[in-house]
C-alpha cells in the first residue's frame, strides 16, 4: 500500500511507517492511501466470523493488513492484541453496541484509559510508535493540540513509552475540570501539557505551523497524533466495521452512523470505509452551536470562522471550526484532483473559505449527499440537555453533552433515514458533571478506575499563542533532558 498527498500525487509515494512518523506531508496536504482496498462479502463474512471467534484485537489486525505493507503481519496480530486489550479497556468487546429506542443504536466508544472514542486510535499509536521507533533506533516528540480528550488519550497511551516525549497543546480554560485532571495530572517525565492563550484553532494552526518549519522539524523529530495521522483513521475505521457486524446479521442489510464532530476525522473514517464497500446507507453529521460542518452539508459552502467567532459551548470537544480532516473527504470529492484540492484549504481557506458552487461541477453538493451518502444537523445547549434528561428519565441512560448532540441529530433524520442509524459515543458523562447535573438534577457515576483523578497535582506551562514560543520551548525542553 502506498501513500499520497492530497495536494501533490505526482511526488514518489511513501509507505505506511513512513507517514506514520511524520504527520503532515511536506507540501503541507494531508496523506491518503493510493486507492482504497475492497471489502467484498466473502471478506466480511471472514471478518464476522473472525470477530465473534477471537475479538475486535484479531479484527483490527487483519484490516490494518489491507492497509499496512511495510510491517510483517505476524508483528502486526501482536501490535493489535497489545492495543484492544483488558484490562486496558474495561471490556472484552472493546467497543459494544447497545439499542437505544426503535432503530436507534449507540456504539460505545468510551471504555478505554481516558473514557473516551480517541482512545481507540491512540492506543494503536501508542503501540505502532514504539514498534517502529524501536526497529528504527529512533525518537520522536509528538506535537499535538486538543480541544479537549485527544490530549488525554494521546498522553495515556504514550506515557512512559521509550524513545517518545508528548508536547500537548489546549486551549487555556476552554476545557472541562474533569479533563483538565486528566491531563494536567499527569507526572510523567516523558509528558509536557501547555495551556495556549487561545481557542482550540489557534492550538491546530500554531501545531501546522511548526510543523511547516521543516528545519525545526527535522531537528527536533517532530511528529504527530492528532487526527491529521492517518494511522488515526486507520484505527478508527475498525470500529466502523466492528459496528455493522454486530448490528446487522446479513451483509444485504445496510446501517448509518450518526457521528458528532469538529474536526471531521471521526466521520472520516466512516467515509473511508464506505468506500471500501462497507455496506453504509448514511453519513450524518452532528455538530454543536459552531456548525461550520452543518452549513457545507446544507448549502456547500465552507466558511471557518476565527477564533473570535469559536464558541465555547457544553460540548467543547466540538468547538472547532476549521475541520483538519475535511480536506481528505473534499480531495476524494474531486476525484482526487491534487492542484484544485491545494488551491482550495492552502489559499481558499486562508482567505475565508468557499464555496462548492464556485467549482466547476455544478452538481457537487448533490453527489456528496447521494453518491456519498453525507447529511448533517447541529444542537444547542438546550437540545442536548434535553436529550441528556429524556435518555436519562425514560432509558436509564446517561449520556455525554456531545454524545446527546449526536443522539439529537440522529432523531431528526431518523423519520427520512430508512436504515437503522448507530450514534457513536464519544466520552463518558463523567467528563461533563456540570452539565449532566443541570441535565439530570444530580452528578454523573464516576468509574473506579478515575477515582481520584480530580485530586492529582497539576502540571502545565503557560504559552502565549506564538508558534515562536512554542518552538522554542521544545527545543529547551529536549536539549535539557538530552544533556
Amino acid at each position: 500500500m502506498d501513500y499520497i498527498s492530497t495536494r501533490d500525487t505526482t511526488s514518489t509515494p511513501a509507505k505506511f511507517t513512513d507517514i506514520l512518523l511524520g504527520g503532515l506531508a511536506p507540501d503541507g496536504g494531508l496523506y491518503m492511501p493510493a486507492v482504497y482496498p475492497s471489502i467484498s462479502p466473502e471478506l466480511l463474512d471472514e471478518w464476522r466470523e473472525l470477530l465473534e471467534e477471537k475479538g475486535y484485537g484479531a479484527l483490527a489486525a487483519e484490516v490494518m493488513k489491507l492497509f499496512v505493507s511495510d510491517i510483517p503481519p505476524a508483528q502486526i496480530d501482536e501490535i493489535a492484541a497489545r492495543a484492544y486489550r483488558t484490562p486496558v479497556f474495561s471490556t472484552p468487546d472493546i467497543v459494544p453496541v447497545t439499542k437505544l429506542e426503535d432503530s436507534l443504536y449507540l456504539a460505545h466508544l468510551s471504555e478505554g484509559p481516558t473514557a473516551a472514542f480517541k482512545d481507540m486510535a491512540m492506543q494503536l499509536l501508542g503501540e505502532l510508535f514504539e514498534f517502529e521507533l524501536a526497529r528504527r533506533g529512533e525518537e520522536i516528540n509528538i506535537l499535538g493540540a486538543t480541544s479537549g480528550d485527544t490530549g488525554s488519550s494521546a498522553e495515556y497511551a504514550m506515557r512512559g513509552r521509550d524513545n517518545i516525549r508528548v508536547f500537548m497543546l489546549t486551549p487555556a480554560g476552554r476545557m472541562t475540570p474533569f479533563q483538565q485532571a486528566q491531563m494536567f495530572g499527569l507526572a510523567e517525565p516523558n509528558v509536557f501539557n501547555i495551556a495556549l492563550d487561545g481557542v482550540f484553532d489557534d492550538c491546530q494552526d500554531v501545531v501546522k505551523e511548526v510543523n511547516a518549519d521543516s528545519a525545526f522539524k527535522t531537528k527536533y523529530r517532530i511528529g504527530a497524533v492528532n487526527s491529521i495521522n492517518w494511522a488515526r483513521l486507520l484505527a478508527q475505521t475498525v470500529y466502523y466495521i466492528s459496528t455493522y457486524l454486530r448490528v446487522t446479521s446479513s451483509n444485504e442489510e445496510k446501517i448509518s452512523f450518526c457521528v458528532p464532530t469538529g474536526n471531521f476525522g471521526d466521520v472520516c473514517a466512516g467515509h473511508v470505509v464506505k468506500q471500501m464497500g462497507l455496506p453504509v446507507d448514511r453519513l450524518i453529521v452532528a455538530t454543536n452551536e459552531n456548525d461550520v460542518l452543518n452549513e457545507f452539508f446544507t448549502t456547500g459552502d465552507y466558511r471557518p470562522r476565527t477564533a473570535a467567532e469559536t464558541r465555547a459551548t457544553s460540548s467543547p470537544s466540538m468547538d472547532i471550526s476549521k475541520a483538519s480532516n475535511f480536506e481528505r473527504f473534499i480531495f476524494d470529492v474531486l476525484g482526487r484532483d491534487a492542484e484544485l484540492t491545494a488551491h482550495l484549504f492552502a489559499l481558499k481557506v486562508t482567505e475565508g473559505g468557499f464555496g462548492l458552487a464556485d467549482l466547476p461541477d455544478p452538481d457537487l453538493l448533490e453527489r456528496i449527499r447521494h453518491t456519498y451518502g453525507f447529511v448533517s444537523g447541529s444542537s444547542t445547549h438546550a437540545d442536548r440537555v434535553a436529550t441528556i434528561r429524556d435518555l436519562a428519565e425514560r432509558l436509564d441512560v446517561t449520556v455525554d453533552p456531545h454524545t446527546a448532540d449526536g443522539v439529537h441529530v440522529a432523531r431528526k433524520w431518523a423519520g427520512e433515514v430508512e436504515t437503522p442509524i448507530v450514534v457513536l459515543e464519544t466520552a463518558l458523562p463523567v467528563k461533563f458533571a456540570d452539565t449532566i447535573r443541570e441535565a439530570t438534577g444530580r452528578d454523573p457515576e464516576v468509574p473506579e478506575r478515575f477515582a481520584g483523578v480530580m485530586d492529582a497535582q497539576r502540571h502545565v506551562t503557560d504559552l502565549p499563542n506564538d508558534a515562536d514560543k512554542l518552538k522554542a520551548f521544545i527545543a529547551e525542553t529536549i536539549n535539557a533532558s538530552d544533556a
